[in-house]
Order: structure tokens, then sequence, then C-alpha cells
């Protein structure tokens, strides 16, 4: 670890030293379109309080835009962002992803969607983000505690899924679009039309996605990898010069099946109930996901200000079938009801003051033969107050918040527990020049433990395991200071950010040596003193106009303290790695093809051995790298785009290997090889085509 904090100094010594002031000759009006392309300070974000420009934040966040979305390959939203510095994700077959921050996630990790954060039994290994990814226009990654703003759960960061830009006044725009992913199988199409006729505005989108088992070199198809996504949005509303006033109805239905990892002991094959391993059909065992959102979003301007108002309610189906297509084993259902109520005051001598209070009420039901957690009824509510002061090169903010969770389970003999946090954050960002800006950031952290944590009792298909509940877990509290760099010049873009976290009471499953039930392991949930160490480092070399050579560089080291060898470090800690894409733009504002661009890529993973060893909870990883390769372009007609046309190639030489956050890795031991468990993904092939479509009235 050492030597990766001496490397990272070295960097940040050396970004200060380019980055003193310096005479340019270079007439601002003439730079060339690339230039201007890496001028971020002018990026919106609203990851805080409020807008603001992304170079007057003190947090660390990253910005993806929806022209990077598209030229991701992904199988779901969160696959499509889990490559940028300092995230990851633990993946469960080829269609479920949940999102790591910092080493960080499940309800650590607070995911916003539509205004509101999604809440869909996100405890679960094998529980995805029920979000329809062509919805999203943009992603804003808030790294490090949030509980400021948005409460319990924000611990390790947020997610802020924008939805897509309206039209403007006057224009009615379509899209049509599609995918192939030849691994797979993957076929996708989603079809939107949007509309803005003096302030009314409509958003209508469907969107549809099958794909059947994937394969690798070393398992074939893996049996039970395939999925059916199906979703549907609607938007009204108006937007006027006192605010908005927008209503939005989301349906999303997800029917993944189930990787079990069982294996024939005399061929070491993954054991299949079907002959058809490229099957589009669900087989046993199987999830049926069914979520549907109903959002109501208000803001208005005020003389002084702006009040904001967002209600939204949720509703979570899960059932788990395991034995027959028609009776489910398992199946839980969730409502939940959100709301956040927020004032932000204008700018008045360079301060801006913000208050609010959001929260939730929520309610679970088992409906099914088994229960895996208790049914339970939770009320949560915070509020805080925020305040900015921006200097010449100086912008300082901070803030204060309180959250009280109460949470009801076991109805019968009515379990309790209630959980109360003050949380809050101070920092300052220095726009030393044009190119340079330095942050730092302190913040407080608070997360009440879930119902899974404190409640389990059962068998987990999707995991694979029998996992136990601990009742007398305690909230997590966690401290953590950030130190930033981000360095822009006409020639290189480098960020370095470095991160240290104390959590109090971290909690963890681990392995028992006991046998709830043949042919499953035994997790059982506690909690320890833990410590996250890391950075994020990256640099883009553009020496010419059209060339671009990328990297970026994450690491974390995280320890539980006071422990000896085999229980130092925490589960499921991502592995460090490297990223690298010489990209090169064939052309600009051609008549044909336009922002045309090839670009050959590769992400290093380094073998982690630092993992928690009591009770083969885990085992090290191996390192790998895969290499990738791109290309895509505008096409132009009549001096009109008509198509965006992307190609990828992930993995090109089909390495087989296993990412340290796949719970697949921990199923059977192939008998014939010496092998445990199921492997990532071969190589994949993927085609994108995209067809805008633009009237006026």
């Amino acid at each position: 670890m050492k030597k990766y904090f001496l490397t990272l100094m070295g960097l940040c010594c050396t970004l200060i030293m380019v980055a003193q002031p310096t005479k340019h000759t270079h007439d601002e009006d003439t730079t060339d379109v690339f230039y201007r392309h890496l001028q971020l300070n002018e990026v919106l974000v609203t990851g805080v309080t409020g807008e603001t420009k992304l170079k007057h934040s003190t947090a660390p966040i990253s910005v993806v835009t929806g022209k990077e979305l598209r030229q991701t390959t992904s199988t779901n939203i969160i696959d499509a962002v889990a490559k940028q510095p300092g995230m990851a994700q633990v993946t469960t077959g080829g269609g479920i992803s949940k999102p790591i921050i910092r080493g960080l996630g499940y309800n650590r990790i607070v995911v916003m969607s539509e205004g509101v954060r999604q809440e869909g039994q996100q405890w679960g290994d094998e529980h995805g983000i029920e979000v329809d990814g062509q919805n999203v226009g943009s992603v804003e990654v808030l790294k490090g505690p949030a509980s400021l703003m948005y409460g319990s759960d924000a611990m390790a960061g947020v997610l802020i899924l924008h939805d897509v830009p309206h039209p403007l006044d006057g224009e009615i725009r379509a899209n049509v679009s599609s995918e192939y992913q030849t691994n797979n199988g993957l076929f996708a199409y989603s079809l939107n039309g949007a509309g803005n006729q003096k302030g009314f505005v409509w958003d209508a989108r469907f969107s549809d996605k099958m794909a059947h088992a994937y394969k690798n070199k070393y398992d074939g198809y893996v049996p039970g990898s395939q999925f059916r996504e199906r979703a549907g949005r609607l938007m009204l509303g108006l937007d006027k010069q006192w605010g908005h006033s927008h209503l939005k109805w989301v349906a999303y239905h997800l029917t993944p099946s189930i990787v079990e990892g069982e294996r024939d002991e005399e061929t070491g094959e993954l054991e299949r109930t079907t002959d058809r391993v490229k099957t589009y059909s669900k087989t046993l065992p199987f999830q049926q996901v069914k979520h549907y959102k109903a959002v109501w979003d208000n803001a208005v301007n005020l003389p002084h200000g702006r009040l904001t108002g967002v209600v939204g309610y949720q509703q979570n189906r899960r059932q788990e079938f395991e034995e027959s297509f028609d009776d489910y084993e398992l199946f839980f259902k969730l409502h939940t009801l959100t709301y956040d109520v927020r004032y932000l005051t204008e700018e008045l001598k360079g301060w801006r003051l913000a208050a609010g209070a959001n929260g939730m009420w929520q309610k679970s039901q088992n409906l099914g033969e088994e229960s895996l957690i208790p049914a339970y009824r939770l009320f949560d509510i915070g509020g805080y107050a925020t305040a900015s002061k921006t200097l010449e090169r100086w912008t300082l903010n901070g803030g204060l918040r309180y959250d009280h969770r109460h949470l009801k389970y076991n109805l019968s003999s009515q379990q309790k527990g209630s959980f109360d946090g003050m949380t809050g954050s101070i920092g300052a960002v220095c726009n030393v020049s044009e190119h340079l800006n330095v942050r730092i950031n302190v913040a407080r952290g608070f997360r009440a433990p879930n119902m899974s944590e404190l409640g389990a009792d059962g068998v987990h298909e999707g995991t694979v395991r029998y996992e136990l509940g601990n009742p007398n877990l305690k909230a997590e509290y966690s401290w953590q200071g950030d130190l930033g760099v981000d360095f822009t010049s006409r020639y290189v873009s480098a960020q370095v950010a470095l991160f240290a976290n104390r959590i109090e009471n971290y909690i963890f499953a681990k392995r028992i040596d006991i046998v709830m039930e043949e042919g499953y392991r035994t997790y059982e949930y506690t909690q320890g003193n833990a410590r996250l160490l890391g950075f994020e480092a990256g640099a883009d070399f553009h020496p010419i106009h059209s060339l671009h050579f990328a990297n970026t560089f994450s690491f974390v080291d995280a320890r539980q303290l006071n422990q000896p060898e085999e229980t130092r470090y925490l589960p499921f800690t991502p592995a460090p790695r490297w990223t690298s894409e010489l990209k090169y733009e064939l052309t600009h504002n051609g008549r044909t093809l336009n922002n045309a661009y090839v670009a050959v890529g590769l992400e290093c993973y380094l073998r982690q051995n630092h993992y928690y060893m009591a009770d083969q909870t885990e085992t090290a990883t191996p390192s790998y790298t895969l290499l990738n390769l791109s290309a895509g372009t505008d096409l132009i007609i009549k001096k009109k785009k008509v198509a965006e046309l992307y190609v990828t190639a992930d993995n090109l030489l089909n390495r087989a290997y296993q990412s340290h956050l796949s719970r697949l890795k921990y199923t059977d031991i192939n008998t014939v090889t010496g092998r445990q468990g199921v492997y990532n993904m071969g190589r994949n092939v993927v085609f994108k085509v995209v067809i805008p479509m633009l009237f006026t009235f």
C-alpha cells in the first residue's frame, strides 16, 4: 500500500508544479472543439443542495454523459457506470449488477431515479437496480458520505440518474434505438417520443430487452444466466416561468433465471434443466421482479429563492420460483412512500442557504410459502440545513442533519428498533487558477441496519447460501476525509482524489461452520470497527487535436481494526484496477461521417490478496487483463444526423476470469478441472444504432 501512496503523492506534486500560472498566447475565441470539451468547470451538478458548477463542489463528483452511456457496453445501467474511477459492481449472472463506491455498497448507497430514492429490496446480493437504462440521460456519482442531503444509507455515496432533457418549446423529439450482443444473444430496443408546446411537456418510452445464457471459455454456456426485461414510462407536466410540475409513471418488469452453479460429478459440466442452452425462456429456478413508481415533482420560484417538493410511491414485487413455474416459494411485496421538501435561497453577497426535510414510510409483506426476512414497517424522517459562501477563488460550505428511523418487525411479537443519527459535513474548494482546483471535505455518515441484517433466517436461493440475521446490531457511523486536485489544460487533464474513512459498527456477513440446511453454506451478520483508505487517479493526454490517451487507477484498502490476519480485511473489497484507452477521432464536422472514432482499451485488475480468510468466507482472486476495441460515428445525410452507430468488442481475447466481486465464484467445484465457481462473460461483440428524429411546429 505504501508504494501506491508514494506514487500518488508524486503525481500530486507534479500537478501542482505544472499548474503554476503561465502566460497563454492562445486566443480563447479560437479554442478548438476538443479543448472546450475538457472545460468541465462549467458543468452543473445537483448532488449538493442545489445546482452548482462542478468547480465549486467540495465533495468528489463524477459525471457520465448520455453520449458516454451510449458508447459503453452494458447489460444494465449499473454495468454502464461501474467502470468509472472508484466504482465497481457486485454481479450475479449477466443481468444483475449492484453498485459499489470506494469499497462500499448495498444499503450504503442511495440511487436517485425520477427524483426519488430507488427502493427495491436492495439488501439482497442478487437484487439489482430496477431502472431502465434508456430513461437515463446522464449520471452523477457522488463519492463519500452524503447523509447530509439523503439521510441514512448514503454512507458510501449517491448515484443520481437524471432524466433525458425535455425538448425545447415547439419541438417534438422521437428516438428509436436497438442493440445486439453476440455472447448472450442480447437483443434490445427502445421507442421514445417527447414534446414541448408552450411549456406543456410530455415524454413516453417503451423498452424491451432479452438475453439467453452467456458463455465463457471454461464453462461454455452458463445455465440460468438468461433474463428478460421490459419497461414503460410516461411523463406529463408543465415548465413555466414560475417553476415546474411533473407527473411521472414508471413500470419495470425483470425476469432473471438464477445461476445455481451445480455440476455433474463425472463430467464437471454445469447442470441445466433444459436441453436448449441458448433459450430466451425462463428456466427454474428464476425470479420475477415487478417495480412500479409514481412521482409528483414540483418546484416554485419565489422572490428570493426556490421551493421544491417531491413525493413518490413505489411498489416492488419480488417472487422466487424454485420447484414450479406456477408456485412461488418467496414473495416480497414492498410499499414505499418517499417525500422531500427543500428551500434554497438565491445567492446574496456570495451566500446561499438551504433547508429541507425528507424521509420515507415502508411496509414489507411476505406472501410466499417461505420467509427469508420478517415482514416489517419502517418510518424515517430527517431534517437539515446548509450554508455556502463563494469568495473570489474559494467556495466554503457546511451543514448539519438529524435523522430518526423507527422499525417494527416480527409483527406478532412486536419487535422494535429505533435509530437516531446526527450527521454533517464541511468543505472548501479553491479555484487556484482557470485550470486548477483543489478541494477538501470532511463528512459524517450514518446508516441504520436493514431488515436482512437484523432478521434474516432462511435459504437465499439467489446467493446459494443460508443467511442468519443479528437483532443486536447497532447503527453504523463514519468519518470520512477527502482531498482532491483537478487540473485541465490544452494538452493534459488529470485528477487525483484521496480519501480516508473510519466506520464504527461496520456490518458484514461472515461464514460460520454450522449447517442449517444441507447443500448451503451458512452466513451470519456481525459487525466491528473498520477503516478504508484509498484513492482514484486519472490522466488524459491529448498531444494533438484528435488523439486521446486516458488512464485511471482506483485503489481501496478496507480493514477491520484490531483483528488477526484471517479477519483483518473486509469481505468483497474491489481489487485495484487500472484502465487505459487510446482513442483517435477520425472526423469532425464531416459531411457523411461525423464525430467518428476508433479506440483500443485495457482493463487490468490486480491480484486481490486482501480478503476475509476466516471460515473460507472469501478466497484470493488472481490478476487479469481484458482487451477491448470500439468504434462509433454519427451518420449525416443532407446535413442532418440520421443515426448514431457503435460497434464494441469487449474481452476481445476471450479471457476466462472471475471478478473478485462475483457471487458465482463460490459455487460448486469442477471435479474434472479442479476449478471452483462460474466464470464471467467471455468475448462479446456489441452493435448499437440510435435513430433520432426532430420535428418543429
